[in-house]
């Protein structure tokens, strides 16, 4: 219910559900499972949502720690809860971290799923649009480059995630443009 109240961006009655949850099973699996710390990342996304970052930060943060203990540094879960939380780093401007959590994510999932995955191209997506919003115009250009080709070998050129990476790199491209633009002028 809580996942279907948040889809509908009812944070507020997704909250103390995902609260609930979370305490049921930290009482029933103890507070280090993974299913405590999948429930962390609902809760700490709900907040993150709310814009309560400082709530949701420690959540994240813990679940990550649970995910590394249970399943290794190296696991695909250990990487979504790294992008997890650079998100919400990045939301409080909180780059350099946020940059180093985002590539130990994309050399895991290169790792696991091999260098022309959606998961590599949706991780390439992420942190090109965190170095984008720091200005790092030339560094965020390579990665949309590179996934927008992995998106258009695995799913062809009509593809809707292709067009929103065609999009992606376009604005980039503007943005580079017009910086070039306003320093020549």
């Amino acid at each position: 219910m809580a996942v279907l109240l948040q889809n509908q961006a009812k944070y507020d009655e997704a909250e103390p559900l995902c609260r609930c949850a979370l305490a049921t099973l930290e009482t029933v699996y103890g507070p280090e499972h993974p299913d405590v710390a999948s429930s962390l990342n609902k809760l700490a996304n709900v907040l993150q949502n709310q814009a309560k970052y400082d709530e949701a930060e420690p959540l994240y943060r813990r679940a990550l720690v649970i995910r590394e203990a249970a399943q290794g540094p190296d696991h695909p879960e250990v990487a979504t809860a790294r992008i997890a939380l650079a998100d919400l780093l990045e939301k409080q401007a909180k780059y350099d971290e946020a940059e180093l959590l985002s590539r130990r994510a994309l050399t895991t999932l290169e790792a696991v799923h091999g260098p022309d995955h959606p998961y590599v191209a949706s991780s390439l997506k992420s942190l090109a649009n965190l170095l984008k919003n720091q200005a790092k115009y030339g560094d965020a250009e390579p990665l949309y480059r590179r996934a927008l080709a992995i998106l258009e070998a695995v799913h062809g050129p009509d593809h809707p995630d292709v067009a929103f990476s065609l999009n992606e790199l376009a604005n980039l491209l503007e943005k580079k443009k017009y910086i070039k633009r306003s320093r020549t002028s």
